[in-house]
């Protein structure tokens, strides 16, 4: 399992993508790490779920198995463990409780999961 903490949440919406960007953040705003969840629907292509961290991106049309949100608490559920990640089947990110990230999460997670986002709650 790989877990990952994250100070910022934000939730943007460009063209055919949804995205939620989760960031760590230093005490004079830089970005030290950072994990990007991308939905895309192309006319071409089925929609696919880009995964990257810290410009490391691996994707796939069944990339993620299950999403679960309970609180502040995101578990990714992999369909096959990822290379990318030493073999990791779950990824489980928490982030600071703000408002301003309970928005962007609430915004963004039905929209960027879709169907592949199973119980809790947002």
């Amino acid at each position: 399992m790989d877990s990952r903490l994250y100070d910022t949440v934000a939730f943007d919406v460009r063209d055919n993508t949804t995205m939620l960007f989760f960031a760590k953040t230093s005490a004079d705003g830089e970005i030290s790490e950072y994990l990007l969840l991308m939905r895309t629907v192309n006319e071409d292509f089925d929609e696919s779920i880009y995964i990257e961290i810290n410009e490391q991106q691996f994707s796939g049309h069944n990339l993620i198995r299950e999403a679960a949100l309970t609180g502040n608490i995101l578990t990714l559920r992999l369909f096959e463990p990822a290379e990318e990640l030493d073999g990791t089947s779950d990824i489980v990110l928490t982030w600071s409780e703000t408002h301003e990230n309970q928005d962007s999460i609430e915004a963004g997670a039905f929209r960027v999961f879709g169907d592949t986002l199973v119980g809790g709650n947002a």
